[in-house]
């Protein structure tokens, strides 16, 4: 794909998240790795209503170059992008059940939705971990967030949201809906005794698609 490719993928992904509520307003950030640097979704921008030729530009070591100002969690996407070098995209959502399990699980914690479906293992993969709780916008969170990142496909923030990576930026938006509907899942089904795949099918599947 061009980056002009990119950049139109990135405005139609956005609003489609943004239109079946996985971000509101202003919140959420994403970021697609380009061949020459990366392209991020302005700060204070909402993911429905984003510009292709507004979105912001960093040369291969994070410096803007173009577009409108990039989001205040550069970081957050720099953490991730660093630590999975063959991650092409990260998505960063406020979803509501994703979030609701940030909200629920203990930080640290490496397993905060069980495997009930072979999607959630698929997309997302084995471990899920729950960083602790920084203010948003935060650098202080980066060297959490690289280290969770070097195994794992995604995580929680605690009490903030989802981050999500994936090897192309379609890959990385399918995982984030995919955590969100296990999210929705796992609280559905919380203390009904829900038949979970055991540890030989998780092996199957990440032995197979992962």
């Amino acid at each position: 794909m061009t980056e002009n490719d990119l950049r139109d993928l990135l405005c139609e992904l956005g609003a489609s998240l943004f239109a079946r509520g996985y971000s509101v307003g202003s919140a959420g950030n994403i970021s697609v790795r380009l061949a020459d640097g990366y392209l991020m979704t302005p700060t204070n921008s909402s993911l429905g209503r984003l510009k292709a030729e507004r979105i912001s530009k960093l040369d291969a070591d994070w410096n803007h170059i173009g577009g409108d100002k990039p989001s205040k969690e550069v970081f957050m996407h720099r953490a991730v992008l660093t630590a999975r070098p063959e991650a092409g995209a990260v998505v960063h959502l406020h979803s509501t059940y994703a979030t609701a399990i940030g909200c629920l699980a203990a930080p640290g914690e490496t397993a905060p939705i069980p495997p009930l479906t072979p999607y959630f293992v698929m997309r997302v993969g084995r471990s899920l971990p729950v960083i602790p709780y920084y203010r948003p916008g935060d650098a202080a969170m980066e060297p959490a967030i690289h280290e969770a990142a070097k195994s794992a496909r995604a995580m929680l923030l605690a009490n903030h949201g989802p981050v999500v990576s994936g090897k192309t930026l379609t890959d990385a938006v399918y995982a984030a809906e995919e955590l969100e509907e296990s999210a929705r899942l796992a609280l559905m089904l919380r203390g009904a005794g829900a038949r979970e795949l055991t540890a030989a099918q998780v092996d199957d599947l990440l032995s197979t698609f992962g």
